[in-house]
């Protein structure tokens, strides 16, 4: 590998690494933005100035904001997400209870947004394209609108699935998957519908290309032109779109959580905003960008992969090996 190939290849990885860096001053940031902190709120209302000081002084909250950053900062290079104001306990082990049912709720989301997705864009594309106003309506419903009226029509009116998910101490959603549905389906069909939007423009940069309307006009089978001549454009921006997705799905988890009572990281994230635990806030608030940044890599060098030249038979030239090149 040449020093100018490498160059190419390492700078996802470093563009990767300076956005964790901002996601974390970002996230300390917004908790030094919130109103008070765990010392006065353990304090209020009875204890003098004196009394909250030394609070704040044993929690270490008194300490210069880029201190405590840079202190926090290092924790997180060692692995150490710090212990919980509230508790003493060791986020790492908060997030070690909680995290299981999170991602259980999450996959189970993403694979219905994908599912549904996949279907919506199959509609489009038998439509030549057209449509969509549907999705862009669907995608501006707040996120309460699609929780609320869920849980009327299927656990009050119809009473299919339970109206909260609580699961048993020590318990696997997967043990009851009717307790995953409410949430799921309130995490999925916003995704869903914002996922439609930013793949039908692909969808439609594809359909225009000469190649797929001369197949399409020389009758070919709509699901073999599908096949052969547009997904293989749709793959990269398929890739971003999920990785969008998913740290958009364990971001959107605090609200779903907390309206069904489920259990999981997102549920510890709202209880340690009103405290002010700041520690468990951080770790909460960074896993979503932590997952999207991830997300985001692994789409840029799968992307990457697809557009790698491949030497050509019997020519001794490189021919692109996916979409855009002249052998397409």
């Amino acid at each position: 590998m040449t020093p100018r190939a490498a160059g190419r290849a390492l700078r996802p990885l470093g563009r990767a690494a300076a956005l964790a860096v901002a996601a974390t001053a970002v996230v300390f940031t917004a908790t030094e933005l919130l109103p008070g902190d765990a010392g006065e709120l353990r304090t209020t209302g009875r204890a003098s100035q004196e009394d909250v000081a030394a609070e704040r002084h044993r929690l270490g909250l008194d300490r210069p904001a880029a201190v405590r950053y840079l202190d926090w900062l290092y924790g997180l290079v060692r692995g150490d997400l710090g212990r919980s104001l509230a508790g003493d306990r060791p986020v790492a082990t908060l997030f070690a209870e909680r995290l299981p049912a999170t991602a259980v709720l999450v996959a189970v989301a993403l694979a219905v947004t994908v599912l549904l997705t996949a279907t919506a864009l199959t509609l489009t594309y038998l439509r030549g394209g057209r449509g969509g106003t549907a999705a862009a309506a669907l995608a501006a419903v707040p996120q309460p609108v699609y929780a609320a009226s869920l849980g009327a029509v299927l656990a009050g009116l119809l009473g299919w699935l339970p109206p909260v998910s609580l699961l048993p101490p020590g318990g696997s959603p997967l043990a009851d998957p009717r307790l995953l549905v409410l949430p799921a389906l309130t995490l999925a069909l916003p995704s869903a519908a914002f996922a439609t939007v930013l793949l039908r423009g692909a969808l439609g940069d594809a359909l225009r290309r000469p190649h797929v309307a001369d197949a399409r006009l020389r009758g070919l089978p709509a699901p073999l032109v599908l096949h052969r001549h547009v997904l293989p454009f749709l793959y990269a921006p398929a890739l971003q779109v999920a990785a969008l997705l998913a740290g958009g799905l364990v971001a959107g988890t605090a609200l779903a959580e907390t309206l069904f009572g489920y259990p999981g990281t997102g549920q510890l994230l709202v209880s340690a905003v009103v405290v002010r635990d700041v520690p468990v806030v951080q770790a909460a608030a960074l896993l979503p960008a932590a997952v999207l940044l991830l997300g985001m890599l692994l789409a840029d060098l799968a992307a990457r992969r697809t557009m790698l030249p491949r030497p050509s038979r019997g020519a001794g030239r490189a021919v692109p090996d996916g979409p855009g090149g002249a052998g397409w």
